[in-house]
């Protein structure tokens, strides 16, 4: 029968960490003095060695570093020290199951700690649920419920499509040809307009500006147009100053290979090009296309499309690998003029070791400009079996 006093004397020791049990257990023992170390081992469950040990480092000096638990050293090693690939192994189940995009980007799983656990297990890599959970939480990853978004409910032809996608990507990566990502960023009003965000100042000292950020009230438009290349981190966004035209973000990806992507990919032959379905560089603009065969009539690659489905354009790449940094970068920042944009543009960096390059384009690009039928005529053109609208390559014109 536990007395009332040892009740209050185990609701104490409840409390504690691993160190404190240890030694206020021993002290316990010695203040009982004979039969104390069993009593106490009884009354807790502690091992006779745990107590003991317990003992010795209240009578001796120095057994341990103070605000440690355990001795350096102490204690089992993590399982990540012992087993450095299970890391890259839980990122391979993921990236295989990460729900509602098979490019494994957007870090939402379908798969339960549970899950990955026997997975693993399964090939002699024993880890705990628990551990699968620290670590899903260290790279990144959250429980996250669904929400509706979507604004085309293809379901089948989105996901034949995104697994196409993959299945390029990975094929062009595997044999060293560039993949990028492209798109327009949201157009921004030069001027002394507010930005969504915030920044540090000083307190009651927040920066001024307008009132009202009327388009006649600004100093003009920037229009940035984003190239990312996924093998390399890299982002080049050409900051429009006219209209957001085929012509335009053809010469903006035009830009990147002539400033960045020939040297980086100096034996490349070929080019694979993610983009939305709509906008200056959709899959019905005929401008597009026109231009894009100008492009690979100039630089002798074989240029390879592939068009993300109707609603679906926020898994492009470019959209959180290189675009959601940029504004977090700016926000809070008056765009008040050119020279801000680009430095802003610029400075963006990531943990990852993403690098963004900046240009401005001060080129006026003729909005709803036509293409004859004599143009399109000249577009050496091979559409791809699935989703032929969608997927297709174009290459130099022999004359």
């Amino acid at each position: 029968m536990i007395s009332q006093p040892e009740k209050l004397w185990l609701k104490v020791f409840s409390e504690l960490n691993e160190f404190q049990r240890r030694q206020y257990a021993a002290q316990r023992a010695l203040e009982l003095k004979w039969g104390g170390v069993s009593h106490v081992c009884k009354l807790t469950g502690l091992s006779h060695h745990t107590v003991n040990r317990g003992i010795s480092e209240l009578t001796s000096k120095g057994a341990l570093v103070a605000g440690r638990i355990r001795k350096d050293g102490g204690g089992r090693k993590k399982i990540i020290d012992k087993n450095p690939g299970i890391k890259s192994e839980i990122e391979r189940i993921l990236n295989e199951t990460t729900a509602g995009d098979p490019m494994s980007q957007l870090k939402w799983t379908n798969k339960s700690t549970y899950a990955i656990a026997n997975m693993l297990s399964s090939k002699q890599a024993k880890i705990s649920d628990d551990t699968i959970r620290r670590i899903l939480k260290q790279e990144g990853y959250t429980l996250q419920a669904n929400r509706k978004s979507n604004e085309w409910s293809g379901a089948p032809e989105r996901d034949a499509q995104f697994n196409y996608i993959n299945k390029c990507i990975k094929d062009f990566i595997k044999r060293k040809q560039p993949v990028i990502s492209v798109d327009t960023k949201k157009k921004e009003l030069i001027g002394n307009f507010k930005n969504a965000g915030k920044t540090w100042h000083k307190k009651g000292n927040p920066e001024k500006v307008n009132i009202y950020d009327f388009p006649t009230h600004a100093n003009g438009k920037a229009i940035p147009y984003g190239t990312y290349d996924l093998a390399k981190n890299e982002g080049f966004v050409s900051v429009g100053v006219s209209s957001d035209t085929a012509e335009f973000s053809v010469e903006s990806t035009k830009q990147w290979w002539k400033q960045l992507g020939k040297k980086r990919h100096p034996k490349a032959h070929e080019l694979l090009i993610t983009a939305d379905c709509g906008g200056s560089n959709g899959n019905r603009n005929k401008a597009w296309k026109y231009y894009l065969q100008k492009f690979s009539n100039a630089t002798g690659l074989h240029i390879t499309v592939i068009h993300f489905p109707p609603g679906t354009s926020k898994w492009n790449k470019i959209e959180h690998r290189l675009f959601s940094y940029i504004s977090m970068n700016w926000r809070g920042k008056p765009l008040t003029n050119y020279e801000v944009i680009i430095n802003l543009i610029q400075g963006t960096k990531t943990k990852t070791g993403l690098k963004v390059y900046a240009r401005l384009d001060k080129n006026e690009y003729e909005k709803g400009k036509k293409i004859s039928n004599e143009e399109i005529a000249t577009v050496n053109i091979k559409k791809h079996s699935l989703h032929p609208e969608w997927n297709y390559t174009i290459t130099p014109n022999k004359n």
